[in-house]
């Protein structure tokens, strides 16, 4: 397990300025074997229910229930986090990188970006192309 201090001093303006910490939904959609990481509370999912799993694994596990929960997320697959405006996913960002994760970014954009990603158009192109062989 990392330090925070040892991951923060990853965090240089050069880690920033490549977008090392973020991907968009699309990316995170058109990744194989990635995991969309819904940190939002159970109020906010029940409120507002994304049901992703056209495009990607999903695990729906609240910023308070991570540390007793970690087990379910896996380490050797790209896990994009998810919240409503990004200051939770940016927590659970960095706690992942303490506990070992490597692969993990903040899905970007909050509701609009994801809304966006799912359109009819982008959703019957996903769905053709996984199709594919």
């Amino acid at each position: 397990m990392l330090e925070l201090d040892s991951v923060l001093r990853t965090m240089t303006l050069e880690f920033f300025g490549a977008g090392e910490h973020k991907i968009s939904p699309e990316a995170l959609f058109g990744t194989e074997d990635a995991v969309f990481l819904d940190v939002r509370s159970s109020l906010e999912q029940q409120s507002l229910d994304l049901p992703l799993e056209h495009h990607v694994t999903v695990l729906r596990i609240p910023t308070d229930e991570i540390p007793d929960r970690i087990d379910e997320i896996p380490c050797d697959k790209l896990v994009g986090v998810f919240c409503s405006a990004g200051t939770r996913a940016t927590l659970v960002y960095a706690y992942l990188r303490t506990r070992g994760y490597h692969d993990v970014r903040i899905v970007h954009g909050g509701y609009e970006a994801l809304v966006d990603a799912i359109k009819p158009g982008k959703l019957w192109q996903h769905l053709e192309q996984s199709k594919r062989p």
